[in-house]
């Protein structure tokens, strides 16, 4: 009921501010979502693509097309479909790329201290320390420094997944003592390069997808890679029988993703975070999902591909502590190489000695648990 002195609005006029007042609501209703354009970023790994790493960068990638909402999104290349794995790094600062998934140990020929963000001396306890150090105790910003002010690259970059310790490696056949080693032509990369060469190994360092064929022609007698997943999708057992594991050539190391910092630098800030924080939640995905891949494919290779797993002995791993001994002497005299080095042990020092005070020996519950069981 209305009072005769109030007016009445027309019908088409109720319906007019009816339709506007829906439009409002509506608007309020909905989530706030950026109509500007999709950026997308050209992305390569280093891997090939039947390999686990290169499912590692997928997952990467997924994590950040998810996050950003639409408003970025990364493409996954494989290695070689725009350069080669060794060239991934002068691709982004050049901006033929706009980033890459590999590791710091294929930089090492730009400057050695690339090493020590991945395969560095074994004085971290595992990978999650390297990774702790890097984000937490200062190695972040000595990485900058050496990517930005000394080798001058266009590149921002972040650590991400840990990867447990690797093999010495595959061999033709078993080696017992550090004499054995002396002149095989070995693979390997990074550090471990100079570790080997002072075993009296000839090193030849290849990308992952050219380690088995070289194998196969007889270019190199014996060759390392990272883990029994990816070994055995890129054929190792195909073409060697022994696998040597734990070492000390490359007991810890992780993931590198590189990106174009001129192209990142003109992302909006949350955009940018969205990249590092993803590199985050990829790294506790992948030190997950490793538990049942590795395990199952290291299985699969002594059950059904003829593979002897062994030990790697004592001997030979005193010698690879000694040959560190060798390595860090000489490189020590970088000054750069060395305050990185310096920083690692003062975090290696402290967190290490908490670890080991507060961590009962996994070997002595495995053996109580399974041993006995056969």
């Amino acid at each position: 009921m209305t009072d005769e002195n109030t007016p009445v609005p027309a019908r088409r006029g109720f319906l007019k501010a009816a339709a506007v007042g829906g439009v409002g609501a509506a608007v309020l209703a909905t989530p706030s979502v950026s109509r500007a354009q999709t950026v997308t970023l050209r992305f390569q790994s280093t891997w090939p693509q039947r390999d686990i790493f290169h499912e590692f960068a997928q997952d990467y990638v997924t994590r950040v097309n998810t996050l950003a909402g639409g408003r970025l999104r990364v493409e996954l290349l494989a290695a070689g479909a725009v350069v080669g794995a060794f060239q991934l790094m002068d691709a982004v600062s050049a901006g033929t790329l706009d980033g890459g998934h590999g590791v710091t140990a294929y930089w090492w020929g730009k400057n050695p201290a690339f090493s020590l963000f991945g395969t560095c001396p074994p004085w971290f306890g595992d990978a999650n320390h390297l990774l702790g150090w890097f984000y937490h105790g200062g190695g972040d910003a000595l990485y900058r420094e050496l990517m930005q002010n000394v080798v001058r690259a266009n590149v921002i970059g972040y650590l991400t997944g840990p990867m447990p310790g690797q093999p010495l490696g595959w061999f033709k056949q078993p080696v017992e003592r550090p004499e054995q080693l002396r002149g095989l032509k070995y693979r390997t990369v990074g550090l471990n390069a100079e570790v080997a060469t002072n075993l009296g190994m000839a090193v030849v360092s290849l990308p992952g997808g050219e380690i088995v064929p070289a194998l196969e022609r007889g270019v190199i007698d014996a060759a390392e890679f990272n883990n029994p997943s990816s070994d055995r999708v890129l054929g190792f057992p195909d073409v060697a029988k022994v696998y040597m594991v734990g070492s000390y050539g490359q007991p810890v190391e992780s993931f590198e993703v590189l990106f174009n910092k001129t192209k990142v630098e003109a992302l909006p800030q949350e955009l940018q975070q969205v990249l590092r924080i993803s590199a985050e939640a990829a790294s506790a995905e992948m030190s997950w999902k490793l538990q049942d891949r590795y395990t199952r494919d290291l299985a699969a290779m002594t059950s059904q591909q003829g593979v002897r797993v062994m030990q790697t002995p004592r001997p030979i791993l005193d010698a690879q502590l000694r040959a560190w001994d060798q390595v860090l002497q000489k490189y020590e005299a970088d000054p750069l190489f060395k305050r990185i080095c310096d920083s690692q042990r003062d975090w290696c020092r402290r967190v290490g000695a908490y670890f080991l005070r507060f961590t009962p020996s996994p070997a002595a519950s495995y053996n109580h648990f399974f041993a006995r069981q056969g």
